[in-house]
């Protein structure tokens, strides 16, 4: 009896590792995946671009924040649409480059940088930094999460401003299933760490996973020591976890915050933000 139910288990275990196999494709190192109209490249880690533009619009940058849910509900194309209107800047989590979504940003004119986390059934998952022209340079970092042994990832991004500044943008879905907050805490230090030596104005944003009060206060710890922010919305429907506390956060410096709101929709299991920024020279 004891064999039978151990040859089960084992089977059991053997079938979930297959399919998680079949199911996930993860890179041996970070990749990130530009797209300029219909032409897709793909190079490790980092990219550098000789042809960026400058990201505002007289002195102005509109951003989206979004955690898209992988595009899974049925709505979201029309979503985006409304909330993408009049922005220079989209920094997505969760975001799937299936062909669907490929084909909105060819319609809309949008050059993108996603980090490949991984691949499920085929299409690439992670964050996105989405603008109508490229970034100065983009690196791809991921930080694997303890128990599913799947990548969070996050994209550093420095574009031009109008202003003769660089804009540093940091776009992150922050490590989820631990227990205490020591790989949270090295995901978010390490990110930090790429902002110790930028002159110029910073954007930190994205998922935070921020459910419990620890992760908070070492959220905010680490990055206080970038001398960033913490935006404030109004409205204020950010998706809270049974805890109450919020999930998505914004971060910045070196910039005069006009609006930041939080509507609500039902095309993610997330809502997003909407901030308006100016120059300040």
């Amino acid at each position: 009896m004891f064999k039978r139910f151990f040859l089960a288990l084992a089977f059991l275990v053997m079938t979930v590792l297959v399919g998680f196999q079949v199911i996930f494709t993860v890179p041996d190192q970070p990749q990130i995946i530009t797209q300029t109209g219909t032409e897709l490249t793909q190079d490790i880690r980092c990219i550098e671009f000789s042809d960026s533009k400058a990201l505002d619009h007289d002195g102005k940058i509109n951003v989206l924040v979004w955690n898209i849910y992988k595009q899974n509900r049925a709505n979201w194309q029309r979503a985006l649409d409304e909330f993408s209107a009049d922005k220079q800047l989209l920094l997505l989590q969760e975001a799937s480059m299936t062909p669907s979504f490929k084909q909105w940003l060819v319609d809309g004119r949008w050059v993108s940088n996603q980090v490949s986390a991984f691949k499920a059934l085929g299409s690439g998952a992670g964050v996105i930094s989405i603008a109508q022209g490229q970034p100065e340079k983009a690196c791809a970092y991921t930080s694997k999460e303890p128990w599913l042994r799947l990548p969070k990832s996050a994209l550093y991004s420095q574009y031009h401003l109008s202003n003769g500044e660089k804009l540093a943008v940091v776009n992150v879905h922050a490590i989820n299933f631990t227990v205490g907050t020591k790989e949270y805490v090295s995901q978010l230090t390490a990110l930090e760490m790429l902002l110790k030596h930028h002159v110029g104005p910073i954007l930190f944003a994205g998922d935070f996973n921020s459910w419990s009060e620890s992760r908070v206060n070492a959220m905010r710890q680490a990055l206080k020591a970038a001398d960033l922010q913490e935006v404030t919305f109004l409205p204020d429907h950010r998706v809270q976890f049974i805890t109450g506390l919020p999930l998505d956060h914004v971060f910045y410096r070196g910039l005069t915050l006009k609006y930041a709101k939080a509507p609500q929709s039902d095309a993610s299991d997330h809502n997003p933000l909407l901030l308006s920024f100016t120059l300040n020279n």
